[in-house]
């Protein structure tokens, strides 16, 4: 059983729609019991990352989620989940994540300035994933195959955990994974067929 953690933010029912299309059995939970007897783990995330901070700090969870990561479950952090994977956010202030994955989530608008780039923010849309390494959840993907963004922060200083990124006027670190933590900043649940096969190949990932 894969559980999707519910925090009180994230798109869960549109991700467990996508995982009852792929025949994967899932439950969405704020139970411990239930995240802890789950084979891989789920995090979903929408909204701003200081806010969603202090939801899945009030829930309760952080622990059972470091308890369940320390004991080898996979992990899957999706979009604002991926971000609070990391160390710390700048986005509105100043805030720690789980420190899960070495890096820091940035502007994008503060870095498209520095670097004199017209581009708008959110990057919203569909743009193709170049791979840069072989991950177990990108087995079933092709080189450039696209998927679907919504953001205005990203991850940086994370060279060590990058398997895949996409260009929007600089690099976006699209897949990571440090051990059996892994992160997708696009929505897997709205990026079509990639998106099918990547939640496919996590389902597959077992626990270490």
């Amino acid at each position: 059983m894969l559980a999707i953690v519910d925090y009180g933010v994230g798109n869960v029912f549109s991700i467990q729609s996508s995982l009852k299309h792929l025949g994967i059995a899932s439950c969405i939970s704020k139970d411990a019991a239930e995240i802890e007897a789950a084979d891989q783990l789920i995090l979903p995330g929408v909204g701003a990352f200081g806010d969603a901070k202090a939801m899945l700090d009030s829930s309760g969870l952080i622990p059972v989620i470091r308890n369940q990561v320390a004991q080898g479950t996979p992990l899957l952090g999706i979009c604002l989940g991926m971000q609070l994977l990391f160390e710390e956010s700048e986005e509105f202030g100043s805030h720690l994540g789980l420190g899960l994955i070495k890096g820091k989530i940035t502007s994008l608008k503060s870095q498209f300035q520095a670097q004199h780039l017209d581009l708008k923010v959110p990057h919203i849309g569909w743009n193709t994933l170049a791979q840069h390494r072989s991950s177990p959840i990108t087995k079933y993907i092709s080189q450039d195959s696209f998927v679907y963004y919504v953001h205005s922060y990203y991850a940086t200083g994370c060279q060590e955990a990058l398997i895949a990124d996409s260009q929007y006027g600089l690099p976006i670190p699209g897949i990571v994974q440090q051990g059996h933590v892994y992160g997708t900043q696009f929505h897997p649940e709205k990026s079509g067929d990639t998106g099918l096969k990547i939640l496919k190949a996590f389902a597959e990932v077992n626990k270490g």
